[in-house]
């Protein structure tokens, strides 16, 4: 099977910075985009940052200019370095990984969640 694994969440104080990492492994012919994905409590889950197997980016209006997704093809890997932060970007911090998925499972796509990292920022 296919699963992303995240860590570098924890406790950060206001203007501080953080740098999450996920790595995607198992049955894998191909990661196509790797995201970010945030949610708060009593909030819906929504995109911080994704980026595509080619280095296309797209940032959540709310972390433009603060935070930066990269990824390491090889590794199969993204980070997201998180500077300036504040204390709304207190979120469960959720990777996720479009892949196609292994000849052992006929090449098809599957979209993997990992099991979100807690990021708490005190002001």
């Amino acid at each position: 099977q296919v699963q992303v694994v995240e860590s570098g969440g924890g406790l950060a104080q206001a203007g501080g910075s953080l740098k999450l990492s996920c790595a995607a492994s198992g049955s894998i012919f191909s990661i196509n985009a790797m995201g970010w994905y945030r949610q708060a409590p009593g909030k819906q889950r929504d995109l911080v940052a994704v980026i595509t197997a080619g280095g296309r980016v797209n940032y959540a209006d709310s972390v433009k200019g603060r935070f930066t997704i990269s990824r390491d093809n090889a590794k199969n890997t993204v980070y997201l370095q998180m500077n300036s932060l504040k204390p709304e970007d207190t979120a469960v911090y959720y990777c996720n990984a479009d892949v196609v998925r292994s000849a052992s499972y006929a090449y098809t796509p599957y979209k993997c969640w990992g099991q979100g990292t807690q990021v708490t920022v005190s002001s």
